[in-house]
């Protein structure tokens, strides 16, 4: 709009010299009268106040114009220039205040690579289950992707995830956990071997669209990796054989309603006891870094260190409470 603007300044300017000639002079050629080449360039000169003198107004009323109208343009388009210029340099330095000011407090934070249907669902998820909006980075090479996840107030790196430069802007070496979930394959392999390139202590969790791909993820580094293709055919498998138990697993796979999958620590109270006898219905126990189901002898017995997955209510009810949620004392090794 400004450079529209500046633009009609000099047009306006231009014509108002050219409909006026004959009460201008060229001294470099004086028989001549103006032309509109002569006014166009009188208006550059004028409007940068350059004024080389060449040409100059010698009627009484074209020195007043000069005076009341051509010298208030010039004014008009230097502040025009002047404030545009100030403003981008303004606007650069702000930028680059706010990215160091980024890159300070960012560390420990998730890379969510791919804003597609899968990474704004993942994305949810994380923000659903208590992750700082803030601590959330998107790498797409995507504009429209990245316009999204601007709105959606998350921090954005556009470019290449397969690219050193892209994922050093993200900070992926100071990142706790990469999500990556483009649309292609071939794209995720890349992306995490340069990932785990970076970071080699980072959690990567990548998505596939075929099954035959995922021992190649995981050689990798991607520490699990989701069949996205076989996850959804298996629901829809199961929703045809039974319909009620499609719901289900479907409703384990929703936020915010009905049931969910949730891993939690295990309460003092709970030390030394059965996992079928727990309030919440455990399916799974993190010992050692190692899952066993819930029916392995290993764990017949739970200890302090243990951690818990369970199926629970998504909301807490008053004949169901949830444990963990009353300031009750953790059995953590460390406590």
């Amino acid at each position: 709009m400004r450079l529209a603007l500046a633009f009609l300044l000099v047009a306006f300017m231009t014509m108002l010299v050219y409909v006026d000639g004959d009460a201008y002079v060229d001294n470099n050629d004086p028989e001549d009268g103006i032309t509109l080449l002569d006014a166009l360039y009188y208006t550059t000169v004028s409007l940068s106040t350059t004024g080389y003198g060449d040409i100059a107004p010698v009627a009484p009323h074209a020195r007043a114009i000069n005076a009341f109208v051509i010298t208030p343009l010039r004014v008009a388009f230097l502040i025009l220039l002047i404030g545009t210029t100030l403003e981008v340099l303004t606007t650069h330095t702000r930028d680059l205040l706010r990215v160091n000011r980024w890159r300070k407090k960012m560390s420990g934070h998730v890379v969510v690579i791919g804003y597609g249907t899968k990474g704004r669902s993942a994305v949810d998820t994380l923000l659903n289950n208590g992750q700082d909006r803030e601590k959330i980075v998107v790498v797409d090479p995507s504009a429209r992707a990245l316009h999204e996840a601007n709105q959606d107030g998350l921090s954005v790196v556009q470019g290449d995830a397969s690219r050193r430069d892209v994922l050093n802007r993200a900070l992926v070496r100071d990142a706790s956990h990469i999500i990556i979930t483009t649309d292609r394959d071939d794209t995720n392999v890349l992306a995490t071997l340069t990932v785990r390139q970076l970071n080699a202590d980072a959690f990567i969790v990548a998505a596939v669209r075929e099954q035959e791909n995922t021992p190649l993820m995981k050689q990798s580094g991607a520490d699990s990796v989701v069949t996205s293709a076989e996850a959804v055919g298996r629901l829809l498998g199961l929703s045809s054989l039974s319909p009620t138990l499609g719901t289900v697993m479907e409703d384990l796979l929703t936020y915010g309603a009905g049931l969910e999958v949730a891993e939690r620590e295990l309460l003092v109270s709970e030390v030394g006891r059965q996992p079928q006898s727990l309030i919440d219905q455990v399916i799974a126990v993190v010992r050692d870094e190692k899952v066993f189901r819930y029916f392995d002898p290993v764990v017949s017995q739970l200890a302090r260190g243990d951690r818990l997955v369970v199926v629970r209510a998504s909301k807490e009810l008053p004949w169901a409470p949830r444990p963990g949620t009353h300031d009750e004392d953790f059995a953590s090794e460390d406590r």
